[in-house]
């Protein structure tokens, strides 16, 4: 396709020369060009090829940078990001050194607010709001917010907060298309897939009609009482309560009716209006009929060739994600008091199955962390046995949750942990690097790490029964390849298991303690130096008979874990010698006390020292003298 009117625009000024007539083909060569683009690099596309009219609509009557744009969730930017000055550098999308898949302050004047985690976005927008009123300026914050992340509770308490500023220069923009990663879920969701189609009560009519046939003063009385609610929650009514002027729903697809509501709702807000909210209908894939068919499977997709489509592959290895998967349908068979509870991850958590299996036993609760932990509190309270399935990034949204409402009453909630560690392209919105900190600090709290596949679902057996609060951590994709059993086992609870003895002199013998799936470099490392490798399985409760063991005929100890080395597993083990009155040098190996950006995942963990190379160098550097006697014996 010729993309002459799209290589001219450089900023948001190039795009404000254009004619309104000459917006519709711009957007016809922005899709092409992020459908390319993505197709080249992987990414998120499904929300993408959604937002090309609303970003260009936004941009072309917004006075942008002046005018904050916070995109939430921030996937759904590609388009904003290719008309601010980035088109040549989309080639570089989450690539290391690249462009970031999200907004990031950093990288543009343009992207307002950094939005990995969603539901923020009003939140930030009021703020900027309100700090250009304190300032003088005369400029307007807008937030772009999907129908999903509008469950999320933070979206709501940010309005009932706006509401009470009558003059606020906030735009709130809802981008309806009513499709989250999973399908959306929550009253809220319904209400607005059913708004455009004048049905809102469908679902229940037919039903009330059929059992009050019989009697017609009440039918009547019921229609009355119908016609009254259904003003009572229609969404002018329901935003207007927050303090909002609501407008719309209108077509985010056609510049026609957007152009002039932005420009209406923009002046309103630099008036002294006060918060406007403006309804936004948009389809997710739009313009590409494969992501309009299935927009879950071009959610998130790899390097594929546009005129073919994505292509399922056949996988070799089970990820994590699969394994813990089947394991909670194995254990749902085994266990009737099983529920399978998710914050709107059904496909990221491996839940799709689960909930085809156990359909009344799965709660999908929506973008909604807190409420997600705390009703896991409330049926363990009732005798259920509650497995939260959820990213390690977006437990940390429910922090107080965990120690408040679970741990503090010693619940046996267990928290499957996905995507523990880094996540390559991601970036650090998403790593899981702070789960082993803020998880062993607390009271009650178990917490273990499979190093692979098979040790995984024991250990998520073994959690399970355990009458306290616990958590089961594991990265992204697949591990070694280990074989998980069919049956449901458990090991024994918290103790480590030895993987090599060093056969190294007394007085020059190293222990390397490894938790998760660094024990495998770990392995091949001590290979190369003839060190004892310990495979801890848990941090807490810490092995601490292994430790003492271990410190008995070994001079040197070295953990390696893939969390942040600040308060870890191997800070655990500082703390663990010290209670044992033990003092032996130890090299604690880990991710660094900073953000990791994004990028291959490999590249990521050998900049951080955690490759075979990486490890051998830390050790090397730290006891010199060992290394080089214990690799000339073992002929490095």
């Amino acid at each position: 396709m010729n993309l002459m009117t799209l290589h001219s625009i450089n900023s948001p000024n190039d795009l404000k020369k254009l004619t309104r007539e000459e917006l519709p083909a711009l957007a016809d060569e922005l899709r092409q060009f992020v459908l390319d683009s993505v197709s080249q690099t992987g990414g998120h596309l499904s929300s993408n090829l959604g937002t090309v009219e609303l970003s260009i609509a936004l941009h072309y009557v917004f006075d942008t940078p002046d005018d904050r744009i916070v995109w939430d969730v921030g996937h759904q930017s590609y388009p904003h990001k290719i008309l601010t000055g980035r088109r040549e550098r989309m080639n570089t999308l989450r690539q290391f050194k690249g462009l970031s898949g999200f907004p990031q302050r950093a990288e543009s004047e343009f992207d307002a607010f950094g939005t990995g985690h969603s539901s923020t976005s009003i939140s930030a927008a009021m703020g900027m709001a309100r700090a250009f009123q304190t300032k003088g300026e005369n400029h307007v914050a807008v937030a772009v917010i999907g129908d999903s992340a509008m469950t999320g509770g933070m979206a709501f308490e940010a309005m009932n907060n706006a509401g009470v500023y009558d003059d606020l220069p906030l735009v709130v923009i809802l981008n309806d298309n009513d499709m989250s990663i999973s399908p959306a879920v929550g009253a809220l969701n319904r209400h607005l897939a059913r708004l455009l189609s004048g049905n809102i009560y469908s679902a229940t009519k037919k039903g009330i009609d059929s059992v009050l046939s019989i009697a017609p003063p009440l039918r009547e009385f019921a229609k009355r009482l119908e016609d009254h609610a259904k003003g009572m929650v229609s969404p002018s009514t329901i935003f207007q309560e927050f303090g909002f002027n609501y407008f719309g729903p209108i077509d985010g697809h056609d510049l026609d009716a957007l152009i002039p509501m932005l420009q209406n709702v923009r002046r309103l807000a630099l008036e002294g209006g006060g918060p406007q909210f403006l309804h936004v209908v948009t389809r997710k894939g739009q313009g590409y009929e494969l992501a309009e068919a299935d927009p879950v499977l071009y959610h998130g997709p790899s390097k594929f060739n546009p005129e073919e489509g994505v292509k399922k592959t056949v996988a070799t290895k089970k990820t994590f994600t699969q394994v813990f998967g089947e394991w909670l349908c194995d254990m749902a068979h085994a266990d009737p008091l099983l529920v399978g509870i998710t914050p709107a991850m059904r496909e990221g958590s491996g839940l799709v199955e689960f909930e085809k299996n156990f359909p009344k036993r799965y709660y999908d609760v929506g973008i909604a962390e807190q409420h997600a932990v705390t009703f896991a509190a409330g049926m363990a309270c009732e005798g259920m046995k509650p497995v939260v399935a959820i990213y390690s990034t977006f437990l940390q949204r429910a922090y107080d949750q965990l120690i408040h409402d679970v741990a503090l009453q010693d619940l046996p909630v267990l928290f499957a942990l996905d995507r523990a560690g880094l996540v390559g392209a991601d970036g650090a919105s998403h790593a899981g690097a702070y789960d082993i900190p803020f998880l062993r600090c607390i009271p009650n709290m178990l917490l273990m790490t499979p190093a692979d596949e098979a040790e995984c679902r024991d250990l998520l057996t073994t959690a399970f029964h355990q009458p306290h609060p616990s958590a089961v951590r594991y990265p992204r994709g697949a591990g070694v390849g280990a074989i998980p059993s069919k049956e449901l086992r458990t090991l024994p609870f918290g103790k480590g298991e030895l993987r090599r003895k060093s056969h190294a002199p007394a007085g020059q013998r190293v222990a390397i303690l490894a938790f998760g799936t660094l024990l495998y470099p770990a392995l091949e490392v001590a290979e190369g130096i003839d060190a004892t490798v310990a495979n801890m399985r848990f941090v807490k409760p810490l092995d601490l008979d292994l430790i003492k063991s271990l410190a008995a005929d070994h001079e040197y100890f070295v953990t390696i874990e893939d969390g942040v080395i600040a308060g870890g597993a191997g800070s655990a083990c500082l703390e663990a010698l010290a209670h044992l009155g033990i003092n032996k040098p130890l090299l604690q190996l880990g991710l660094p006390d900073q953000f990791i950006e994004h990028g291959d995942y490999n590249l990521l963990m050998s900049k951080c020292g955690l490759d075979v190379e990486g490890i051998t160098d830390s050790i090397k550097q730290r006891f010199p003298a060992v290394f080089t006697i214990n690799s000339v014996l073992v002929g490095k």
